[in-house]
């Protein structure tokens, strides 16, 4: 077969292009919202993508493969989940109709979040590919995460293959690793000089709960719950009734964050002397929190000996510091040796296999390499997306991480183009052609 032309769609960084150009497919027409994007796009790519599809459908020339990865946010459970009732964004899928009903196309190849198959009880997935098959495509939709080819990052996304030949031919690939099998040391650079610095304050934040974790007994698995250490010493009502059900005037007898006494206190001092995540206007907490509550309770009436020195060590930490996941089971218990991320919800402690998720990622969030005392760079995100080889990123690390976080990966959509497109006689040399470029974008 040869060089089919393909279309790219709420394009972004280009990952449908990167995957279909490196199988030898041509690009003839682009679209992306966003200015800088499309700047970007152009000099990565020699192609000036046209802006809103909404005004840009009547320029979409024939083609053989539809790329498309539409905005997300309609369908995540991160927002409103409004779907295609969403004012913004809910009519667009409606455009990859039209675009397919006008041209035809041999293919098709859409990507976006995993939810977007579980949305309104199945029935958003239902109607998607009702709707294509009336426009005569055979459609097939699965879940894949980078990590299962390679690249150390763990973010499954809903991935949606048509073809108006049928699929018979078309088996998705088979996963060439494990979790356990990929580091994120791949994608590291050594010491890079433009890596942003871990500030002395978050040092302290780590250096403080590793002195905790040192003083925990070595027969006893570390938690698997978030640790909030807000719940040491505290004794407020959280099984039946929340503290705001009850009235915060009520509960005087008890003791607050930290075991600060509520005794004396106004309602307002009371507010302030108990956890935020204690103080929802509700009857009654929802069971995972009064779980996590009983939990850290407990977990303090057993190492009471050790945590009651250590506690006021972190009594002025910002209270998302003040929390702690371990996300390591079996591991050493060395913050120095995980990839931290500082997250509202706490300081999260991951195994080194795998970056979390740069979906929706933040600059606040983006993943510290502890043992080099630094942020990721822009450029290492990059290659946890498959795209560390494009020679032009967004200037400034918020608009990077945005940009990466809501990409495509191109190496998960190289495995399934390559089952879509690519005949079985060449296969294994896709295959392998796959591989060497992974590991070559990789090295430090």
């Amino acid at each position: 077969m040869g060089g089919l032309k393909f279309i790219d769609l709420f394009a972004g960084l280009g990952g449908f292009h990167q995957a279909l150009e490196r199988l030898g497919h041509t690009c003839v027409f682009a679209s992306e919202l966003d200015p800088t994007l499309a700047g970007l796009y152009e000099k990565n790519f020699g192609i000036r993508p046209h802006g809103d599809i909404r005004e840009a459908f009547s320029k979409v020339p024939a083609h053989d493969v539809l790329c498309a990865g539409f905005p997300c946010q309609p369908f995540s459970k991160a927002g409103d989940q409004l779907g295609f009732d969403c004012p913004q964004w809910g009519d667009l899928f409606d455009y990859v109709l039209r675009i397919l009903d006008t041209h035809k196309p041999s293919y098709l190849l859409i990507e976006n979040v995993p939810n977007l198959l579980r949305h309104n009880e199945g029935k958003t997935w239902e109607k998607i590919k009702a709707r294509l098959e009336e426009l005569e495509y055979v459609v097939d939709k699965h879940k894949l995460s980078p990590y299962m080819f390679g690249v150390p990052q763990v973010r499954e996304r809903a991935i949606i293959v048509g073809a108006r030949a049928g699929l018979d031919h078309f088996a998705w690939p088979e996963p060439t690793h494990k979790l356990e099998e990929v580091t994120i040391k791949s994608v590291l650079d050594k010491q890079p000089s433009d890596a942003r610095a871990l500030g002395p304050k978050f040092i302290e934040y780590l250096a403080t709960w590793q002195q905790l974790l040192d003083s925990l007994p070595r027969d006893e698995e570390l938690p698997s719950f978030p640790i909030w250490a807000m719940e040491f010493g505290a004794t407020y009502p959280f099984r039946d009734r929340s503290p705001y059900d009850i009235g915060l005037g009520a509960i005087g007898a008890y003791k607050g964050a930290l075991g600060r006494p509520l005794r004396g206190l106004s309602s307002e001092e009371v507010k302030k002397t108990l956890p935020a995540y204690a103080l929802d206007e509700i009857a009654s907490f929802p069971e995972w929190k009064k779980t996590f509550i009983r939990q850290n309770r407990e977990f303090y009436k057993r190492h009471k000996a050790v945590i009651d020195p250590w506690l006021p060590k972190i009594v002025d930490f910002a209270p998302s510091f003040q929390k702690l996941e371990w996300n390591w089971k079996g591991g050493p218990r060395d913050l120095w040796q995980t990839v931290i991320q500082f997250r509202a919800s706490g300081i999260r402690a991951k195994r080194p296999t795998a970056a979390p998720s740069l979906v929706a990622l933040t600059t606040s969030q983006v993943p510290v390499i502890p043992w080099e005392r630094r942020y990721m760079t822009m450029r290492e995100c990059a290659r946890l997306q498959s795209m560390g080889a494009l020679s032009h990123l967004p200037e400034s690390q918020t608009a990077a991480h945005k940009a990466l976080g809501n990409a495509v990966n191109v190496d998960v959509i190289y495995a399934v183009a390559t089952a879509l497109l690519v005949p079985p006689s060449t296969r294994n040399a896709a295959a392998y052609e796959m591989t060497s470029s992974a590991e070559s974008s990789y090295a430090a």
